[in-house]
């Protein structure tokens, strides 16, 4: 019986850190700094399934690599900013960097200066080929990237997703867990279609974390859009938020919504 009470009393206290954790994800989506605009896009991105599926818990370091806007970033300050800590490794400015990465990073200053939860955000800068420290080597929890690897394949192919996992790697701790979303490409598609349109095989980006040191954890579908043929006339910039031709088959783009991703859970051995 004595047995048999502790382990009820341990499943018990089990169950309010995990509702707490859920709670405070729900809060973070729910905070009202988000835009109309960006909630909308909540349906296809799946913030709450997606960070829990992480497993990225109010008190952990995390670095969210090249948040271009602050999508996720308007999710994870908050939810990091009173026990957390959270590295926002923003694209590298140089005198070659487009202008609108000079954009988006000035945006992004602007917003860590104001009142809101960017405030407490640590900024830092992340390429491919040029700046590979993404934070303390071995301190962090969560690496996260969100709709990123294709750009390092469009720019710098096979080496430059290969030396963004190993900085990857570099930055977490033994245990600590790197979590991939990207468009996905169909495996049967051409492997040039990777060169240009936006969307990666789900196989190639595993095999690079594996690479790299990584052990695959889980997929998940949580992102899936079984719509999307990932079969477009301007690539993943068809669909929506872009819709890269405008008003030309644009209800048709619409219907089908964002693309189909994959939702890839690494870890870095102990």
């Amino acid at each position: 019986m004595r047995k048999s009470a502790i382990v009820l009393l341990a499943s018990l206290l089990s169950v309010p850190a995990f509702t707490a954790n859920a709670d405070a994800i729900a809060d973070a989506v729910g905070n009202d700094t988000r835009s109309s605009d960006a909630r909308l896009r909540d349906e296809y991105r799946n913030p709450q399934q997606t960070l829990r599926f992480f497993d990225v818990q109010p008190d952990m370091n995390v670095v969210e690599i090249s948040p271009g806007g602050g999508w996720y970033t308007n999710i994870l300050a908050p939810l990091l900013k009173e026990d957390g800590k959270l590295v926002a490794a923003h694209f590298y400015i140089d005198d070659e960097a487009p202008s609108y990465y000079h954009r988006l990073v000035a945006s992004f200053k602007e917003k860590m200066a104001g009142d809101g939860p960017f405030n407490a955000v640590e900024l830092a800068a992340f390429h491919p080929i040029k700046a590979l420290d993404v934070g303390k080597p071995g301190a962090a929890d969560r690496v996260l990237t969100f709709r990123n690897v294709h750009n390092w394949y469009m720019a710098d192919k096979t080496k430059g997703v290969s030396n963004a996992m190993q900085a990857f790697y570099k930055a977490l701790k033994p245990g600590g867990i790197l979590g991939v979303v990207d468009h996905r490409l169909p495996e049967s598609a051409d492997d040039s279609m990777m060169e240009s349109s936006g969307y990666m095989k789900q196989s190639f980006v595993i095999a690079a974390a594996e690479a790299a040191g990584f052990k695959l954890v889980e997929t998940s579908e949580i992102n899936a859009n079984p719509m999307d043929n990932a079969d477009h006339p301007r690539g993943v910039w068809t669909l929506p938020p872009s819709l890269r031709l405008g008003e030309e088959n644009r209800a048709h783009y619409l219907a089908i919504g964002e693309s189909d991703r994959m939702t890839l859970k690494f870890m870095k051995p102990e």
